[in-house]
């Protein structure tokens, strides 16, 4: 998922973001809520996870402009008002979920789970398929041949990625950008590492050669 974090505590916001991403999702940032708004208002989203208490604009009045720009994304708001009418407050403005500070990650994780379960709209692929290779977004899972291909978070981003894109050519810009998001500073050579790794398990499993190296400009995947 492509998740956005509107938080103006910059140290707790950044590990939230290392622990989104170590679960396999594309995470930005955001530190006040001005800023927030505006970058949610792109529609690139697919959730936003919104603090209370924020810089220019509070979680709950950008949770209602985003709602009257008719912003679909879901928002999970983070605060530590606890109340009943605080929470009532927060779903009402435009909040799906809400979970209280402090928080385990294990929580955090369950929460994004289920709101990427709510967004997917009737009839929309939960499953992608080339070949014999086929991927599980709702269990996260990757499977060849029916047997299951154990895989790291950023294995299962970089393959979903390729899968989506199946038979054209990223280059390594664009598999950087959309893995590890626009403002990682991840080099060539790591997506090269993780193009390796995913290659392995492939072909340990029967996929020898379903990735394809294009000599000067990147990786394409084919069934």
């Amino acid at each position: 998922m492509h998740i956005l974090v509107v938080e103006d505590e910059q140290r707790l916001a950044k590990v939230i973001k290392q622990a989104l991403d170590e679960e396999g999702h594309v995470t930005e940032l955001a530190f006040d809520g001005e800023e927030g708004f505006d970058l949610a208002c792109s529609g690139s989203y697919d959730l936003v996870v919104l603090d209370w208490m924020l810089p220019k604009m509070s979680g709950p009045q950008v949770a209602r402009s985003l709602r009257r720009e008719k912003v679909p994304t879901p928002i999970l708001m983070l605060t530590a008002r606890d109340t009943v009418a605080d929470r009532v407050e927060g779903l009402d403005a435009g909040a799906d979920d809400y979970l209280v500070k402090p928080f385990a990650f294990e929580e955090l994780f369950a929460r994004v789970r289920a709101l990427s379960r709510r967004k997917v709209e009737p009839g929309e692929a939960t499953r992608l398929v080339a070949g014999k290779l086929a991927l599980d977004l709702e269990a996260r899972q990757a499977y060849l041949d029916a047997k299951t291909i154990d895989l790291t978070p950023k294995e299962f981003a970089l393959l979903e990625y390729l899968m989506r894109n199946q038979g054209a050519v990223r280059t390594r810009d664009q598999i950087a950008d959309h893995v590890w998001g626009f403002l990682s500073d991840v080099t060539a050579n790591v997506v090269d590492l993780y193009i390796h790794y995913l290659r392995t398990k492939l072909n340990r499993h029967g996929g020898k050669g379903m990735i394809r190296t294009v000599r000067g400009v990147g990786y394409s995947l084919r069934g």
